[in-house]
């Protein structure tokens, strides 16, 4: 193969890469995620506090979640601030 065809091709790969990074990344910050990991936090959570018995577990275990999903919005907000600064 050529050294032109070789640089190709090394180019295609790397743009599929890209690519593949891309569509993880969306997913990574995706609003579907983290209500995925919300929804799981508060069911384990919940089957936790039922076992141990804790008073009003369906409530108490909203904290935890709920801790998180504002965690997520704010560390964004903080993170593209930061990243804004660093320029």
């Amino acid at each position: 193969m050529s050294e032109i065809g070789e640089l190709k091709e090394e180019i295609e790969k790397i743009k599929e890469r890209n690519r593949r990074v891309e569509k993880d990344k969306e997913w990574e910050t995706s609003f579907v995620r983290r209500l995925t990991i919300t929804f799981l936090t508060y069911i384990i959570v919940l089957i936790y506090f039922l076992i141990i018995k804790v008073d009003r577990p369906f409530i108490s275990a909203l904290v935890p979640p709920l801790a998180y999903l504002v965690s997520t919005v704010t560390f964004g907000f903080l993170k593209s601030k930061w990243l804004s600064n660093r320029r």
